[in-house]
């Protein structure tokens, strides 16, 4: 584990579920939805997820939660729906403090991620699919064969996803990881095991299954990047040009790969990283002219102010970013100048009311 490793904190949903979320890294803020399937501590572990995150977090501030049901939110609930299932982004993005940010969605995520930009445009700035579909699988028209498909996965899940022996969940893996190392697989059937449980699955992929978001991609106002591999066995790359084309002025970027998720080891991984950094850069937003100052804070004076705003002192600044104090004081006098705060609190107020420093009590699990 690196000092990355975020700190788990929770909030409770519209209904009173406790969700866990994290936000790690320092940059521009991204607000990530959960996926098939997520677990905040385990990830840190997985040699899928792990190498994904430590280049996220290397360039942005990442927030990103356990969907209600699976990693460390709470496991007995009763409602598994897509509203309420984005009434808990909405509650983390607010637990988490943030006032504008940019939201990545992948696979089922990219549907609770472009329905809360087309209802919440101003908090989004920018909206990122990557292997996304707005129609789940009993939507697209299907034959009586691919019905009978859907239904034998949930079937599937039902009998064989809590077994020790991990021939059930590797039906899912090879979809999600064809090209793969025999270890990411073996690592990828636990983290399957472990995030949620088999009833919890098996609700969530009928839930899946049945969504439509047709009507809110066309609603989607902000700056679309939506990616998706060529070969894709799990969300077809079909799918990934008619989200694409229903999103008014949204970019698509194919990829070159098999796997529904990228490992780090695919040149596709890469070009993944390379495309958000252009697409973020090339749709800046302007700010609202009372943020105007923040956009005049150097790359690192931002990583500064992150750290004043999350209650760090001087030494503590210092240490993290393995500054001398000195300097931290200089970097500490130009960020006053340039907020015109007459001294740290006033800073601190308005760099949180900006979205830095996103701090929430800890509620034990």
């Amino acid at each position: 584990m690196t000092s990355a490793t975020p700190s788990i904190r929770f909030c409770n949903a519209s209904d009173g579920v406790g969700i866990a979320y994290a936000t790690t890294g320092t940059g521009y803020p991204i607000v990530r939805a959960p996926n098939w399937m997520n677990h905040l501590e385990f990830d840190w572990k997985s040699p899928i997820w792990r190498p994904w995150l430590l280049e996220m977090v290397k360039n942005y501030s990442l927030t990103q939660y356990d969907a209600r049901g699976c990693g460390l939110s709470d496991r007995d609930v009763e409602d598994l729906s897509f509203e309420t299932n984005l009434r808990d982004l909405e509650a983390v993005v607010d637990a988490a403090g943030l006032k504008r940010f940019a939201i990545l969605g992948m696979c089922q995520g990219a549907a609770f991620a472009l329905a809360y930009a087309a209802q919440h445009p101003e908090r989004v700035s920018h909206l990122i699919i990557y292997g996304g579909y707005v129609r789940g699988t009993l939507k697209r028209n299907p034959s009586p064969k691919a019905t009978e498909e859907a239904q034998l996965l949930v079937k599937l899940i039902e009998l064989g996803w809590g077994r020790d022996d991990s021939a059930f969940r590797q039906v899912f893996s090879t979809q999600f990881i064809p090209d793969s190392t025999l270890h990411q697989l073996q690592c990828f059937n636990e983290l399957q095991r472990i995030t949620t449980s088999p009833e919890t699955a098996a609700r969530l992929l009928k839930e899946f299954q049945a969504i439509d978001v047709s009507e809110n991609a066309r609603r989607v106002a902000c700056p679309t990047l939506v990616m998706h591999s060529r070969g894709d066995a799990r969300v077809p790359f079909e799918e990934g040009r008619l989200l694409a084309g229903l999103i008014p002025g949204a970019e698509f970027v194919p990829l070159d790969s098999r796997n529904h998720i990228l490992l780090n080891h695919q040149p596709a991984s890469r070009q993944f990283f390379e495309e958000i950094s252009r697409f973020l850069q090339g749709h800046r937003i302007e700010p609202h002219p009372q943020e105007a100052c923040f956009f005049e804070l150097t790359d690192r004076e931002r990583e500064v102010l992150e750290l004043i705003a999350s209650g760090m002192d001087n030494t503590q600044i210092a240490s993290r970013l393995l500054l001398n104090p000195k300097t931290v004081r200089n970097h500490i006098n130009n960020i006053f100048g340039k907020l015109n705060a007459p001294n740290r609190a006033q800073a601190i107020v308005r760099a949180r009311e900006a979205g830095f420093g996103q701090k929430q009590v800890a509620r034990s699990a």
